[in-house]
């Protein structure tokens, strides 16, 4: 065979409910991939006419499940290619899911923080914040998922999955085992700290499209500070995406980003949490 895709070697020859469900995990397990229909057609040993046949019957099923969406790519380098995607109603439900876990008062942490690790070490949760933030930027050409240790960490690769690209993890101290490094200072936007962030030099390539993604954002000073790291490497701000802002700040040094959430009051004293909804629905357009 021409094209090969890891371990999807051999040729097979089944039944037409069986090369179904074949490509349907194929195409789940490969989102962003540009996959020729000569692929499929050598695969399962049937004409083009029949798996286009069949991509048309899996796209509507992805599209009414909420799923994701194929697209097709015409021309002697074309083929198909699956994008995940959430449905809008689905999306709301994670939102009001995730409101309710997190207006729980003995969350409260000393500064207005909230105690978010539980959910952030739960996959289901996580997964459905990659979804979600995958949907909104499905038409980003993003190249690159990144974010600072270490909350966030798990977010970001959610988000990569489903992007079908790989993460960088910014960190504040130089790694031996990494190489030469990357250091800029930035200025914390909550506590007007001067901090260090560093990156691996072979990390990030000159000209790749990133985004940031990050669990909690105040004044937005350690974001601002990735976005001028990428101006060290020539990289390009393709988006940014917060699971929690906060709206209790008096200079947001970020403007551009997207939110799923927003937390609009705490009081310590009293143990109370007012959490609405971030404005991710702006893009309400990008969801299924």
């Amino acid at each position: 065979m021409g094209t090969t895709f890891g371990f999807w070697r051999y040729i097979m020859k089944i039944r037409r409910s069986g090369r179904l469900v074949d490509m349907t995990h194929f195409l789940l397990q490969n989102p962003y991939q540009l996959v020729p229909l000569t692929y499929f057609s050598e695969r399962y040993q049937s004409a083009k006419s029949s798996i286009s046949e069949d991509l048309s019957i899996i796209k509507e099923q992805f599209e009414k499940q909420g799923i994701g969406t194929i697209v097709t790519v015409s021309g002697a380098a074309g083929g198909v290619k699956f994008i995940s995607k959430m449905a809008k109603h689905e999306a709301e439900n994670v939102e009001t899911t995730l409101k309710q876990l997190l207006a729980v008062p003995e969350r409260i942490l000393p500064g207005g923080y909230l105690y978010m690790t539980d959910i952030l070490g739960d996959p289901k949760y996580v997964n459905q914040i990659g979804r979600l933030f995958a949907s909104v930027f499905s038409e980003r050409n993003i190249d690159v998922v990144m974010t600072i240790a270490t909350k966030a960490i798990p977010i970001a690769y959610a988000v990569a999955s489903h992007l079908n690209v790989p993460v960088v993890v910014v960190r504040s101290d130089n790694r031996v085992t990494e190489g030469s490094m990357v250091s800029i200072n930035y200025i914390s936007g909550s506590s007007q700290r001067i901090q260090t962030m560093t990156l691996a030099r072979r990390s990030l390539q000159a000209g790749a499209n990133v985004l940031i993604i990050d669990d909690f954002m105040k004044a937005g000073g350690t974001i601002n500070g990735m976005i001028n790291l990428l101006d060290e490497f020539q990289a390009n701000l393709a988006g940014i995406g917060v699971l929690v802002e906060s709206e209790r700040t008096r200079e947001r040094l970020v403007e551009k980003y997207v939110s799923l959430l927003k937390l609009s009051q705490v009081n310590e004293k009293e143990k109370t949490i007012k959490m609405v909804s971030g404005n991710y629905m702006q893009h309400e357009d990008k969801f299924l």
